[in-house]
């Protein structure tokens, strides 16, 4: 059976891995079908910093010569700028390090080509990660922000260009703009997918993640890059108890995120999933105080060379950024970490009796202009307490997506995919940018 390439293209990760796998698409039909997306997009939307079609077919011949067989077989990947390729440059969003080699792969990276997955090319991020925005486009709107870091991931799995990406967290980079691009995006339990020979900012928080078109595929991808088995198939919770949880400060949501959130809440409780609203504590507040402080003492020390050194270019927007993070002293850092510790106990006490909250991914809808990523205000609590966190598409909201995210427990992954599991199909909520 001979499949389009616009069918190829509408199949998830889930279907057309198997399909690969059981030889009824070549991993050549689907490398041609994502270029072919590819040159149709990426003049508008910017999202790759480095693309080889010949590397990506010439992987994908080798794919069909042996007969791919791994769980990722066939599955067209971004990877983000700040993740270590040894076959393509590594230039972490500065001009000092573009076209920089390493010597080897991220685990991340070789566990996806050891599960026969096609790596197309790496991806925008913003410099070093940080807030400095680089050439991406949101896929829905070219004047707006795709937000950041994983600008370029996330738009290209929004635009149809790629069907996983990799994101790396340390505030609210992967859930943020997920919601921005109209997409899955997955921050797993902190340390799930092993950073190694990223670009880490902060070793408290940086979180590789995932940006996909189903929860179903992100579970998928994490349970081969994290060697845990267990997280696919990812089943819908059966009965499942949400705490809709309104963080502070919460006059921040425009919009856009109330009517998400009101949408959310309706279709779970249509769908029969039991919904309460949750008190936001005092405490909350001070998480974001906490989270600055951590990430402060923390990427001026991972970025003490490029801060210091007159060899490395920077951008006045990170070079003010990391003015700012310099001032944290060590002891607000420890007391940080201490807030952190206990706060995090906090939470998990406030969650006693459900299973998952539902809060806000993002202010509103993308902003317009470049110049800007957006403000991080609804992820840094999440990241700061290193807990799971998924951000679904919710609705449209004036032709633009939004999305809601979904919290679990730190350490309960497979719950957590199985209860946003549920959460998407109850939102029925599903699209690409054309």
């Amino acid at each position: 059976m001979t499949l389009s390439p616009e069918a190829i293209r509408a199949l998830d990760a889930v279907s057309l891995t198997a399909a690969v796998r059981a030889g009824t698409i070549s991993a050549v039909a689907v490398t041609e079908a994502y270029l072919d997306r590819i040159a149709a997009r990426e003049d508008a939307v910017r999202a790759w910093q480095y693309l080889s079609p010949e590397q990506a077919l010439a992987a994908a011949r080798a794919l069909d010569g042996r007969g791919a067989q791994g769980p990722l077989a066939g599955l067209p990947v971004a990877v983000k700028d700040v993740i270590a390729t040894h076959d393509m440059p590594t230039g972490y969003g500065n001009a000092s390090y573009a076209g920089t080699r390493t010597v080897c792969d991220a685990p991340c990276v070789a566990l996806t080509r050891a599960g026969d997955g096609i790596v197309l090319g790496k991806s925008v991020t913003t410099e070093f990660a940080m807030a400095s925005p680089g050439k991406t486009r949101n896929p829905f709107d070219p004047a707006r922000t795709p937000g950041g870091s994983s600008s370029g991931s996330c738009a290209a799995v929004g635009a149809g260009m790629a069907l996983l990406g990799f994101g790396t967290q340390t505030a609210g980079s992967v859930i943020r703009p997920a919601s921005y691009c109209g997409v899955v995006g997955y921050k797993p339990t902190h340390g799930l997918i092993n950073p190694a020979e990223v670009k880490v900012l902060a070793q408290s928080l940086d979180t590789i993640g995932l940006l996909t078109r189903t929860v179903a595929d992100a579970g998928l991808a994490a349970s081969v890059l994290g060697r845990r088995p267990d997280l696919f198939p990812v089943e819908p919770a059966g009965r499942l108890r949400v705490g809709l949880f309104r963080p502070a400060p919460f006059d921040k949501a425009g919009p856009g995120t109330i009517a998400a959130l009101e949408a959310a809440e309706k279709a779970l409780r249509d769908a029969g999933v039991e919904v309460a609203a949750l008190q936001t504590p005092d405490w909350f507040i001070d998480c974001h105080l906490a989270h600055h402080r951590v990430m402060g003492f923390e990427v001026t020390a991972a970025l003490a060379y490029e801060r210091l050194s007159p060899q490395v270019a920077l951008t006045g927007v990170t070079r003010d950024f990391l003015a700012v993070k310099a001032g944290v002293t060590a002891q607000e850092y420890d007391a940080a970490l201490a807030f952190r510790d206990e706060h995090a106990r906090r939470m998990a006490a406030l969650m006693e009796g459900i299973d998952v909250l539902l809060a806000p991914s993002a202010p509103d809808v993308a902003p317009v202009g470049l110049d800007s990523t957006g403000d991080p205000v609804f992820n840094t609590p999440w990241t700061l307490f290193r807990m799971p966190a998924l951000t679904l598409p919710a609705i449209r909201w004036q032709g633009l997506p939004v999305g809601v995210q979904v919290i679990g427990r730190r350490g309960a992954d497979r719950a957590t995919l199985a209860a946003a599991a549920r959460v998407e199909a109850a939102l029925a909520c599903d699209w690409i940018a054309a």
